[in-house]
């Protein structure tokens, strides 16, 4: 919410003013101000927006922070190194037991295109800590030979990405690292919506099921068995149709209870829904769903009513989404 990140914030200025006082912190309340609105573009709230130099041009966006620990790093990460250098196997141990999750980069030279991207994706991934190295000790003791970006979990590692020259973005790397702040599948309620929307990736797979029915399991341990090979591509989400409150994202997407288990695809950008051919969900009718959206090729799902018996009775015909096409064009 507003008034949390809000709060969030004004710690963040708090902690910065004696660490960093050239670093100034302002809040805008832009349903008076309609031309700052206007001149930044500001269309969703809260928004927050950094300046450098003093000016006023092309400010960078700080999107999907919201402890004020995050604002921290992400502020600092901005106005100097977004990397630690790591010169030992023990500094490297050190930073990758520290917390939860930890993001080491292992190059041959620190000096390239790629170095670059990695760099990058750091200043924008502020949850976790980053580190790089380019020496061939501490490359052979983790068994790396390429260029190679390695996620830590609890001190263990759970993702290598080789890294080639122009093969990958910062976009691509920023989608895939945030994945890790979340489950390999991730069970939609109030809590746990904020942070899906907050991991910048665009499409989102969704099993609806009730969690109590004696299928349940077998289905579940299917969705995470695909949903291992889509990580950073497709976001993989449980909704529990026992959960009442989860009934307006049932009427989104039009499920009825005769329709579970069902499985959908959403493109948050077009909000485009698609709908999963095959009835049985297993792990390879989901890998060939998600395969054929990600080439194209999957047919848009457009929900809709069954046509009414009496619909051309009157002099006003009765359209929906399923006779509109015939009737109209």
């Amino acid at each position: 919410s507003s008034q949390h990140l809000s709060e969030e914030f004004a710690e963040a200025a708090r902690q910065l003013k004696k660490e960093a006082p050239r670093i100034q912190f302002g809040k805008i309340d832009v349903t008076h101000q309609h031309d700052l609105r206007k001149e930044f573009k500001i269309r969703e709230f809260p928004t927050v927006k950094f300046f450098v130099d003093g000016s006023r041009e092309d400010p960078i966006d700080c999107k999907g922070v919201r402890q004020a620990s995050a604002f921290i790093t992400w502020v600092q990460r901005r106005t100097g190194p977004s990397t630690v250098l790591i010169n030992s196997t023990d500094q490297a141990e050190a930073i990758i037991n520290a917390g939860d999750l930890a993001v080491i980069g292992f190059f041959k030279e620190l000096h390239n295109d790629t170095v670059e991207v990695f760099c990058d994706t750091a200043r924008d991934v502020p949850e976790m800590p980053f580190g790089m190295t380019a020496s061939k000790d501490i490359c052979a003791n983790y068994g790396i030979q390429k260029n190679t970006l390695v996620v830590f979990k609890k001190g263990k590692p759970v993702h290598n990405e080789v890294l080639e020259n122009g093969r990958q973005n910062k976009l691509d790397l920023t989608r895939l690292i945030k994945t890790f702040t979340l489950d390999l599948v991730t069970e939609y309620n109030l809590e746990t919506s904020v942070k899906i929307f907050d991991v910048p990736v665009e499409n989102h797979i969704l099993l609806f099921t009730p969690t109590n029915s004696e299928t349940f399991n077998v289905i579940y341990e299917n969705y995470k068995s695909a949903a291992a090979e889509f990580r950073g591509k497709i976001m993989f989400v449980l909704v529990d149709t026992n959960e009442t409150r989860n009934g307006r994202v049932f009427e989104y997407f039009r499920i009825r209870d005769v329709d579970v288990p069902a499985v959908r695809i959403l493109n948050l950008t077009s909000d485009a829904k698609y709908k999963m051919p095959a009835d049985e969900v297993t792990v390879e009718n989901l890998k060939k769903f998600c395969q054929s959206y990600l080439n194209g090729k999957a047919k848009l799902h457009l929900s809709s009513e069954e046509i009414p018996e009496d619909w051309d009775k009157m002099p006003v015909k009765v359209l929906v989404g399923k006779n509109f096409n015939t009737i109209v064009f």
